[in-house]
This record gives structure tokens, sequence and C-alpha cells, in this order.
């Protein structure tokens, strides 16, 4: 048995229909907190011109059903002082609502409620499509979101993950036309089979499970995985170079193709810790030109947890556009350095230690526990990876941390988007 990480001790069951139910009882007097993962992002968007849908039933799970209209809802979770809310990945959907342990009830009965029975009509499809529309507007006024836009364009070629969570602009501005469509995307995908709830905080498991069972129950499972084309090897480096209609400092993107989550890959466990030694705070590169030589405003890395095939990046925003490729070729130095040369051990343990200590402090309340156990929960539909995770972490050698940088990070993989700021 690996040893566990994971600090509370938890329930998990399962309805005849597929629901899965993770119950995380704490100390947190008279707080719960209550989540609806649904196990469906933007890499589920697999119809050409249908980009965008996982994040707009984001909204639209807000319109309300017959029984409790938008309205009503609103005044119900506003009258037991909860605040709900809801957010969209490439991977997963999370709704989720905080509130006193006596409301319990009225939380699973509203909830449940529009889950199974969400109602709209097409004037409030088309309104809110128009809200995505703004809100894709005002997000692509950020360097960075559009920054992010172009790589992930370029460097996927056939996976969904060529398409932000939001989707491509084409898609949401014909989003009014696609009423009939919407609804089948609810009928697919919110289904009990491709749900898991998690409740954290003052609860009692078997109360709790008796509620669930009394308004999940006769919810129809039906949930049918979309077939998703795995992406081919890349063959070759792909750059762009985009301008920002605005002022900004430039802004340099490095990604290399990673390995989706598998934690029997030491490579993809090694990884997760690479990102940080070479380009985290502790890091020689990040001394050098943030603290030493100031030509960065930032540095960093994102090393994700994905189903499928992420990007690993390495991010900058530069000071002067003169120090573009200088920044750019400490960076490729700095992952030459790291095949060849081992990293400390010391440095690799505090590491270690520091990842544990970070992830547990953040599991102090019922919301940090179940919003920061949700992408787990997404990925694998439990939480007893999280005890994989960390065991595997501290198996992990300066070897082996060399042996990821040989496989990931190859000219070949690679693809770099830089931004700068209209002149």
């Amino acid at each position: 048995m690996s040893e566990s990480i994971f600090p509370y001790k938890y329930q998990k069951e399962t309805l005849p229909n597929g629901l899965t139910v993770i119950m995380i009882p704490m100390e947190s007097p008279g707080l719960v907190a209550y989540y609806s993962v649904v196990r469906t992002g933007s890499r589920d968007e697999v119809e050409p011109g249908k980009s965008g849908f996982a994040h707009f039933f984001e909204h639209m799970m807000f319109r309300g059903t017959k029984k409790y209209p938008a309205s009503v809802y609103d005044s119900m979770v506003t009258s037991i002082g909860a605040s709900a809310n809801a957010n969209t990945t490439d991977d997963y959907t999370a709704y989720h609502l905080n509130f006193a342990k006596e409301d319990l009830e009225t939380v699973i009965d509203i909830e449940s409620d529009r889950f199974q029975n969400l109602s709209y009509e097409k004037p409030a499809f088309q309104t809110e499509a128009g809200a995505v529309y703004g809100e894709y507007r005002k997000n692509i006024t950020s360097p960075f979101a559009m920054l992010n836009e172009k790589m992930q364009d370029l460097a996927f070629d056939v996976h969904t993950y060529k398409h932000t969570t939001i989707g491509f602009e084409a898609d949401i501005k014909a989003m009014p036309e696609a009423f009939e469509y919407s609804k089948s995307f609810f009928n697919r995908f919110y289904r009990p089979d491709n749900v898991v709830l998690v409740i954290s905080g003052d609860i009692n498991p078997a109360a709790t499970m008796k509620l669930i069972t009394k308004y999940y129950g006769a919810w129809q499972k039906g949930y049918q995985a979309p077939s998703i084309t795995p992406e081919p090897p890349q063959k070759g480096e792909r750059t762009a170079e985009i301008t920002y209609p605005g002022k900004t400092l430039p802004i340099i993107n490095i990604a290399y193709k990673g390995d989706a989550l598998n934690l029997k890959n030491m490579d993809f466990v090694s990884a997760l810790l690479l990102g940080d030694l070479a380009f985290g705070e502790t890091g020689e590169l990040y001394k050098k030109l943030v603290i030493q030589e100031q030509k960065v405003q930032n540095l960093g890395a994102s090393t994700p947890m994905n189903r499928d095939m992420p990007l690993f990046e390495i991010y900058s925003m530069v000071k002067k556009v003169d120090d573009l490729d200088y920044v750019r070729d400490e960076a490729y130095a700095t992952l030459e350095k790291f095949k060849t040369t081992p990293v400390e051990e010391k440095r690799l343990n505090d590491l270690k230690r520091r990842n544990k200590y970070s992830f547990l402090m953040g599991l102090d309340t019922p919301d940090h526990v179940a919003g920061g156990v949700a992408r787990f929960v997404a990925l694998t539909g439990g939480i007893e990876v999280i005890d994989e995770l960390y065991t595997q972490f501290m198996k992990v050698t300066p070897q082996d941390i060399a042996t990821a940088a040989k496989k990931y990070f190859v000219p070949d993989s690679r693809t770099v988007v830089v931004l700068k700021g209209a002149q």
C-alpha cells in the first residue's frame, strides 16, 4: 500500500444510474461545499463548427427549469446565503456552491433538478449566445488570451485541444442558430454516468446518500463518449508572430507536445517537476533573467495534467523586443543543461516537499478541498490518483528528470509563438 497523502477520510458511492458521489467529511462547523463535476470540456467538442458548447452550458445551466425558473433558483440560492458559480476547462465543467449544512437538502433539490430538467426557449438561448460572444470579445482584449488562442491553433492539427475552452470565434458567432444542437449536447453529456458529485464539509455521509438517492435516483443514464481524433506526432518546429492591437510588452510562448495523465509513466511524472526546476522562482534562469539582468517581467512554465496530449509550455513577458531572441535562447540552453547535467538531489527533494506541503495547506476549507480535487475527479473519476501522484513524485530521481527533458523538449515537437504590441 502506498502512503496516504490526502488528509481526509472519504466515502465514494455510485448510484445504479452511474452517478458517482464522493463525500469528504471534515472539521468545518456548519459549512458545506457541493461540486457537480461534468466530465466534459472543450476536448469533447468534436463536431466541426460546434466548438465552445461546453463553456456555453456553464451559462445555460443557470437558465432554470419549469419547477425552478432562473429567477426562483437565484432567489433560493440568495435566501440561503449561498454562492453559486461554475467554470469550464479543456477537460471538464464544474458547478459549485458553498452554504450552511442545514440547507443541504435544498441544494440537492435545486441542483438535481437543473441537471435533469434544464429548460430554455430559443429567445433565452440566443440571448445567452450573444452574451458568450461578448465574453469572447472581452477576453481577447488580453494579450495572453490572444497568444493562447494562436498557440493552440498552431500547435494542434486535428485534436480538439486546437481550440480554446471558449471556442473558435466563428463558431461562437454562429451559436445563435444552433438551438436544436444545444439540446442534443445537453442530452448527450449531462447524464449521471458522466457526472461526479464532490460534497465536502460538515456532512453525514449516510444521510447525504439518502438525499442523493431520493433526488437523483430517477435520472436516466445514457452518456456516450465522443470519438476524439488523436493528435499525430509533430514532425518539425512551428513558429508564428502575432501583433496585439494595443500596447503591451512582448511575450514569448514556447510549447512542446507532452503526454496525457498516466502516473505509471515516470517521464510524465518527472516532467511535472521539471517545469518548476527549470523555470520556477528557485531556478537559475529565473534568478538571472528576472532578478539579476531584469530583462523580463515574468518567467514560468506550465506542465498540465490532461486526458489527452497537452502542451508543456514556457512563457515570458520580455521588457524589450530586442531581447526576445536572447530570452528564447536562454530557455533552450536551460533545457539542454537539464538533459545532460543531473539536478541536485537536495533541490529536487526540496521541491517534492514544497509541492506536497503546498497542496496539503490548500485543503483548509470545504470549498478548497472540493475545488482542489475537481481536476483529479474529472480526469480519473475519483481522488485515489492523488495518493498515487505524490507517491510517484517521491520516486523521481535526478536521472529521471534528465530522461524526461530528453524525451519531451525536442525541437521537432516545439511550437513557438511571439506576441508584440502595435507599434
